[in-house]
């Protein structure tokens, strides 16, 4: 059974993908969370952490937001590395990475628990009507 990992009211995650998703850079807070050593993330798909219970549509607003030039702005569950799983308020901004080409920065932040109850049963529900479809 998987446990609750509850960022510190201070943990501020970040992260940077090239236009692919491909993690460039990745600071401490968020390695540590996630269970990863920055060797382990740098050159893997950001999805390596997405837990299984995102619908699919989440991400794929995500993706339309960001690839139109434009800032998105959500909660995201995501999975540790040992199985467990941790919630988020994420931003993510179009940029051009330190290499000069496009890509995607990620700032998160801790989601009270009221935000995380709401989304477990939104996201619960969008689930069910992806698999329906």
């Amino acid at each position: 059974m998987s446990k609750e990992i509850v960022l510190d009211d201070y943990a501020f995650l970040v992260s940077e993908t090239d236009e692919k998703g491909i993690i460039i850079f990745a600071n401490d807070d968020f390695c540590k969370i996630a269970g990863y050593g920055i060797d382990e993330l740098i050159g893997k798909p950001h999805n390596t952490v997405r837990h299984p219970d995102m619908p699919k549509s989440a991400f794929k607003s995500l993706w339309e937001t960001v690839k139109s030039g434009n800032i998105w702005t959500g909660y995201v569950k995501n999975a540790t590395k040992d199985g467990n799983y941790y919630w988020v308020y994420a931003t993510v901004y179009p940029t051009i990475t330190s290499e000069g080409t496009k890509g995607y920065l990620s700032c998160r932040r801790k989601a009270s628990a009221e935000e995380i109850a709401s989304h477990e049963i939104l996201y619960a529900e969008l689930k069910k009507s992806e698999k329906v479809a």
